[in-house]
């Protein structure tokens, strides 16, 4: 039986404000617990239901596991129809990029991504294509925003997601800078050499002009439709597979 205030608490990490002040998120499904338990996040507790027992990952004695009704359940979870069980997670202590670390190797940087959904689809596809690094502008969506973290399916475990100002970033960064603009050169011919920043921009308003400036390698993926645009995380996706295609 969870108390009002256990309830209460949870409920509050359903917004950013106290999933900072607290530095606890949400992580919800067997999968993404699995996952979690199984990198170097540390979990803080975990609640389920009767019917998830018998599958109950083996965990540490510092977790504190919580069974919970249905019922109980539904108050703390983020979720429209919750997975059954539900972990809160310890945010990681912020850390300064090291720029030394991005060499050798691609990374994805994000200007302003506003929706959870894209921004959780572009970890996971990262994840997917072994990329271990996402560069946040401090505007991009909260990595611990529920949305996001579910559509990481678990990945957010794996990939180290930063937030930092991208105009000084990329003026320290000196790696070759690759941009997705309408105006650059066709993706598929591109020479792709073996390290560098992959830069995306907002949902509506594209990559700013001040971090346009900063790009070295304007790329476009050539559309051979009439849709406007294209959406950002499938956008991610193929850059990374052709960067990885080499």
């Amino acid at each position: 039986m969870l108390s009002k205030s256990q309830i209460s608490f949870i409920k509050s990490l359903h917004q950013k404000k106290y999933r900072k002040e607290n530095g606890i998120f949400i992580i919800e499904g067997i999968k993404s617990i699995v996952e979690f338990l199984k990198s170097d996040y540390q979990l803080h507790s975990i609640y389920y239901t009767p019917k998830i027992s018998a599958t109950l990952p083996k965990v540490s004695a510092n977790i504190n596991l919580f069974e919970v009704t249905e019922a109980e359940l539904q108050k703390i979870s983020t979720l429209q129809t919750p997975q059954s069980i539900l972990a809160l997670v310890h945010i990681p202590i912020k850390k300064d990029i090291d720029i030394n670390l991005l060499k050798n190797q691609f990374s994805l940087v994000l200007d302003d991504v506003q929706d959870p959904g894209n921004f959780g689809t572009i970890i996971r596809t990262a994840d997917w294509f072994g990329i271990k690094n996402v560069i946040c502008s401090e505007n991009t969506v909260e990595a611990y925003n529920p949305k996001t973290v579910q559509s990481t399916m678990g990945s957010l475990c794996r990939v180290n997601v930063q937030y930092t100002s991208l105009n000084g970033f990329l003026a320290k960064a000196k790696l070759p800078i690759y941009g997705a603009l309408l105006n650059g050169a066709n993706i598929y011919q591109t020479q792709w050499g073996n390290e560098g920043l992959i830069l995306l921009g907002n949902e509506g308003h594209g990559i700013s002009k001040e971090l346009i400036e900063k790009i070295n390698f304007p790329v476009t993926i050539p559309r051979f439709g009439e849709a406007e645009s294209l959406n950002v995380a499938v956008s991610a996706a193929i850059f990374c597979s052709e960067v990885c295609r080499g």
